[in-house]
């Protein structure tokens, strides 16, 4: 069996993979046959994995992230009998060491890992080199009540006014957000940065996976204020696309939907996470929900000679 095929299984049986890190998703947002994974094996059991992306930009070979995924990275399943900390560190030093030394070579590495990830030194040993992130998460969906009680009083004060002007609907045919997405964007002066095939492939894929869903606000006359596109696994949900009408932006549309989104979700995960923002309005937004802060790493690495002049 090839690694690839060895890691589908796996997936199917280990839960706590990161849904970005799962095969069906990396096959939606990559191509079936565009990603690829190493693999640390004792005996028959596979106990650390390591998807990546790789492709050509220019004449450099990269691994790099793919569009809408936030987070990749070392995936390690520790023994059952809980180590001592010592011992879990020079685990996580072997089973990474071991990967590493399995990815192939490239000019550029550039990769984002989960934040349940807290140890990289065997990364930087290795030459590599790290930018903290940051992402917010909800804790304990579960718990509604308590959830909105820390969303902030301007947040409130949104959500009441938008439930006077929009109704909330959910299953925006793929099509409409697409193009929702890409008119919100011209009103800013900007382009959309995936195409229509890209999310068409990782809607259709999340929906039939029931991983995924879209949540818009529509008013009376038929505008679309603000539409979501959010996927989870059991672990955790993420923020994955928003698209937001700037002609109607003090509707409160957004405020509404993510109440809205969150009490969908209580049932069907424990966490929603932001995503992040290291753009500074949109981290106060995040915050204003009640969300925590999650610092996550960033590695890369740089062989190529030629890129290292160029960046240097």
């Amino acid at each position: 069996m090839t690694n690839r095929e060895k890691y589908r299984l796996f997936c199917k049986t280990e839960e706590s993979i990161p849904l970005f890190s799962k095969d069906w998703f990396l096959d939606s947002v990559c191509g079936v046959d565009n990603w690829d994974v190493v693999l640390v094996e004792k005996g028959d059991n596979i106990v650390a994995s390591m998807p990546f992306y790789q492709k050509k930009k220019a004449i450099f070979t990269i691994i790099t992230m793919p569009k809408h995924v936030q987070t990749m990275g070392v995936y390690i399943k520790y023994p059952k009998q809980e180590q001592k900390y010592e011992k879990k560190l020079s685990y996580e030093k072997e089973v990474m060491t071991n990967l590493i030394e399995q990815l192939p070579k490239v000019d550029y590495f550039d990769q984002s890992f989960h934040y349940s990830i807290t140890n990289w030194l065997p990364f930087y040993w290795k030459g590599y080199t790290q930018t903290t992130k940051y992402t917010y998460v909800i804790e304990n969906l579960s718990d509604t009540e308590n959830v909105f009680k820390n969303f902030d009083n301007a947040k409130r004060r949104h959500i009441k006014r938008a439930e006077k002007i929009v109704e909330v609907k959910f299953d925006l045919p793929v099509k409409e957000f697409y193009e929702h997405h890409k008119m919100t964007l011209e009103k800013q002066g900007d382009k959309i940065a995936y195409s229509f095939e890209h999310f068409e492939s990782m809607y259709k894929s999340t929906y039939s996976h029931n991983a995924g869903k879209s949540i818009y606000a529509i008013d009376s006359d038929g505008n679309i204020h603000a539409a979501f596109f959010v996927i989870w696994d059991k672990n955790s949900a993420y923020y994955l696309i928003s698209t937001i009408d700037p002609s109607f932006r003090s509707s409160g549309a957004t405020s509404l939907l993510m109440k809205k989104i969150i009490e969908f979700l209580s049932t069907k995960t424990d966490r929603f996470d932001f995503e992040g923002s290291m753009i500074e309005p949109v981290e106060k937004s995040f915050r204003q929900f009640g969300a925590k802060q999650k610092p996550y790493f960033n590695i890369t690495k740089t062989d190529s000679k030629i890129l290292k002049l160029l960046c240097y």
